[in-house]
């Protein structure tokens, strides 16, 4: 079984929480997590001080293979010199160098790409046609069996809610594009409430048999939650099993002094279209062929 940790938004700056921060140090340990996803956002401006704090709490976080992705906070807004001919400045000195990357793992595979389009919108994302292809060949050289799993900062669905919060731009297109390369999992932040659901929830896509798995993040650390999650935390686990996956959603209670399991998603892998079998009490649905 893999094992997922993700957060995001931890707006390192005036809204970052560092009692939350704390409380999220300590779950993460003890989840032992095989990878770490951290979908974008780490500071609220972009400021040399605050990446830096950004950098020394990752390191704290369990050393275990991290993937990360910018998000539009992690650009400079009000900086327009900078904004315009080194946005990633700062990002690239203190997180990564590298804006879009590849992570493998046994059994998985997990592309990562910038939606942070500080040329094009301050607050909204962008995925370019050659961001798409990078992850048709990233895919592609990784062979047919391994979960695929796409990381981006902004959504390509909006959450079910009164927010009304439009997605990417192209967002089905780019959804299309994403279940023809077999992505099974979509995993992002920027909404500042947590979404766990399917792309058919929005969108019929061409292969309304399948659709794929999206999991957002609230803000982990920030005071910046939004809609159900107003002035919440939370965080995700995701597991990974052959038959299925199943994503945890925590959130952070004052009165418990820490996170906790808030709800529970499970879906059945790509291959198998539904459960033969309760993921949980182990009743079978379905007979084995063998039966």
């Amino acid at each position: 079984m893999l094992t997922i940790l993700h957060a995001s938004d931890l707006h390192f700056g005036k809204p970052h929480l560092p009692v939350v921060g704390e409380a999220f140090q300590t779950i993460a340990r003890e989840a032992e997590p095989d990878l770490i996803v951290l979908s974008g956002d780490f500071t609220q401006r972009a400021k040399v001080e605050e990446f830096r704090q950004a950098r020394e709490y990752v390191e704290r976080l369990p050393d275990v293979p991290t993937v990360v992705t910018p998000g539009n906070h992690d650009v400079p807004v009000y900086r327009v010199f900078e904004r315009l001919f080194s946005p990633f400045r700062n990002y690239r000195a203190y997180v990564s160098d590298e804006l879009d990357t590849v992570t493998r793992l046994e059994g998985a595979v997990i592309v990562a790409l910038s939606s942070a389009a500080p040329h094009h919108a301050v607050v909204n994302g962008r995925i370019t046609p050659e961001q798409v292809e990078f992850a048709v060949r990233s895919f592609r050289e990784a062979g047919p069996d391994p979960l695929r799993v796409v990381v981006a900062h902004h959504h390509l669905a909006p959450a079910p809610d009164y927010e009304g919060d439009s997605p990417l731009p192209r967002a089905r297109e780019i959804l299309d594009a994403f279940e023809e390369m077999g992505v099974e999992l979509i995993m992002g932040g920027h909404l500042h409430r947590s979404y766990i659901g399917n792309s058919l929830d929005v969108y019929p896509g061409r292969d309304p048999a399948h659709g794929i798995v999206i999991v957002q993040s609230g803000t982990t650390t920030s005071a910046r939650g939004r809609a159900r999650e107003r002035a919440k935390n939370s965080f995700n686990i995701v597991r990974v099993t052959n038959d299925h996956l199943e994503i945890t959603h925590f959130m952070y209670f004052e009165d418990h002094g820490g996170f906790a399991p808030f709800s529970m998603h499970a879906f059945p892998r790509r291959e198998n279209r539904f459960f033969a079998r309760d993921p949980y009490r182990d009743r079978v649905f379905f007979a084995e062929e063998s039966a």
